[in-house]
């Protein structure tokens, strides 16, 4: 069979189908999956072909894996053994116990229920983690327990796949087996540990002189598959052995330049990975079980995000949970190869694994239009806490500054108006900002800028100026809208990512309002200008 036609007509489907969605605001993801169904259904692969594409496909998690590693060093894994190891396996526990009693009450076989349950446990470490990228929320609370968890899942799928194996052998070895396992683990966190610290920082040293960008790139292709390829050679998965990689090389000097390098190879496979997940659907089974299946979605969703919730609540805030089980309450990929490799081994029938295999792809296309909208849902049911102020009076403020968010660029606002010498104070509405702020010495108060009350308390109205740096629109706009009513005379200054942005504001008449785009823009311009005549000026 040639697979050109099949390549040529998934392009053409990828390309037609995004280009409709993006319009009206689908994540490419959608358009993914369903370019796969398309495919499938077209050509028949969903039966015997897909399999050729699925190794090259899970390199997508993988390189995602990767550069996730390279945002969560080794000391920072220690700093996250809580998010990991505690929320994890609660999170794993608890949901595996319900959904496999579940389904061994419908009629399930005790193997088969387990492994069901296991694997509706996980949740998609490929859309979620591409969702918190996309949003710049990785390192926010929720970011990072969400993370923190779906790295013990990762962890998990291997004693799931051994559970599997186990099921699947009359005469197996059980405590043979872990013990390889366990000493297979020792190895290969070993070699990659030494690798790490004594070879790496030499060897890509030694590659950046050679002045070569295609050299560099090659040796960090090298490292990275290597890395998951040693990880398979002994039992584990290829996105644990990336994810290790990432962890290894964000100890080097390199990382950042690593980061860009292979973001383009990322989200290239990333996204045929999702063209496999959706070329796995049956449509003719689907279609015969359509209503079971939604069900079944629904109330997985629905279970995942309840047991996440309330165990969390008792570790953190309240919106935090929240925002954390809505980000997991999906389930993932890896429980798309746990059904297939239970159904080879006759411990689910066909039937059955369509249902799943159905379901776990409905429950990813819901998650990514909640992950897109989380801070949304989550001021519905839990609004950011406001601070009481019981009585608007004068703070004795005057001539002073407003900053309106502590983010990044707020910080860095903040550093350049003390080198300046300007008296200026910051209104903050995270909680974790706000406290990193108050230890940093900072003038910041935990309030909300969208609160007219919350602006004349800091007299807003006597201020020199007000610089909203939050990168929210939605609070943006909010914040601009309370301060055009309590001080409409007021010297506003804005930033917005892009022209679209600045749009959505113009109606306020801000006089300062910045681009970030065109800024940046002007600022290489007149930059590679000035090196241009620096260059062109005769020497003396």
């Amino acid at each position: 069979m040639t697979y050109l036609p099949i390549i040529l007509a998934g392009i053409f489907f990828s390309v037609a189908i995004n280009s409709l969605l993006k319009r009206v605001g689908i994540p490419t993801v959608i358009g993914y999956i369903a370019t796969g169904i398309a495919i499938s259904a077209v050509f028949a692969l969903h039966h015997d072909h897909y399999h050729e594409l699925s190794e090259i496909a899970e390199f997508g998690i993988v390189f995602l894996m990767f550069t996730i590693g390279l945002e969560f060093s080794f000391r920072q894994l220690v700093a996250m053994r809580k998010e990991v190891m505690l929320y994890g396996s609660l999170q794993m526990g608890f949901s595996a116990l319900l959904f496999g009693l579940a389904a061994h009450l419908f009629g399930m076989a005790a193997e088969g229920a387990i492994i069901t349950g296991l694997a509706l446990g996980l949740s998609s470490t490929a859309i979620v983690l591409k969702a918190l990228n996309e949003s710049g929320d990785v390192q926010t609370p929720y970011g990072r327990k969400a993370v923190g968890i779906l790295i013990f899942q990762d962890l998990a799928v291997i004693p799931i796949l051994l559970t599997v194996t186990i099921f699947s052998s009359e005469n197996s070895d059980i405590f043979a087996m872990l013990k390889t396992i366990l000493l297979d683990a020792v190895v290969v966190g070993i070699i990659i540990y030494l690798v790490g610290k004594y070879m790496i920082e030499w060897l890509l040293g030694w590659v950046t002189r050679a002045n070569s960008s295609e050299i560099f790139l090659g040796t960090v292709l090298f490292l990275v598959v290597g890395s998951a390829e040693l990880a398979h050679l002994f039992g584990f998965t290829y996105s644990l052995g990336a994810f290790l990689a990432g962890m290894m090389l964000a100890e080097t000097h390199y990382k950042y330049q690593i980061e860009a390098e292979l973001v383009p190879f990322r989200d290239l496979l990333l996204g045929l990975f999702f063209v496999t997940v959706g070329m796995q659907i049956d449509l003719q089974e689907v279609a015969h079980s359509i209503v079971t299946i939604f069900l079944v979605a629904l109330v997985v969703m629905v279970v995942k995000f309840g047991v996440i919730f309330l165990f969390m609540r008792f570790f953190t805030r309240p919106r935090v949970a929240l925002k954390t089980a809505l980000a997991l309450a999906q389930v993932g990929e890896f429980a798309l190869a746990v059904f297939a490799l239970a159904q080879a081994n006759r411990l689910i029938g066909n039937t059955q694994t369509q249902i799943l295999l159905s379901a776990v792809v409905i429950s990813m296309i819901l998650s990514v239009f909640i992950l897109s909208r989380v801070r949304d849902i989550a001021d519905r049911f839990i609004p950011e806490p406001e601070p009481e102020i019981v009585k608007v009076e004068s703070t004795g403020f005057s001539d002073h500054v407003i900053v309106c968010g502590f983010g990044p660029l707020g910080r860095k606002v903040a550093v350049e108006l003390k080198r300046q010498g300007v008296t200026y104070l910051i209104l903050e509405h995270d909680i974790q900002r706000m406290e990193w702020g108050r230890k940093m010495g900072e003038p910041i108060f935990f309030a909300n800028a969208a609160n007219e009350e919350v602006l004349k308390h800091f007299d807003v109205g006597r201020a020199s100026a007000v610089i909203v740096a939050v990168d929210h629109i939605r609070h943006l706009r909010l914040i601009c809208e309370a301060l055009m009513q309590v001080a409409p005379h007021a010297n506003v200054v804005v930033k917005v990512h892009c022209e679209e942005e600045a749009e959505m504001i113009r109606d306020l008449n801000i006089d300062h309002i910045l681009v970030e785009s065109r800024e940046m823009a002007r600022l290489l311009v007149a930059e590679a200008m000035r090196c241009r005549l620096g260059i062109a000026q005769p020497k003396s």
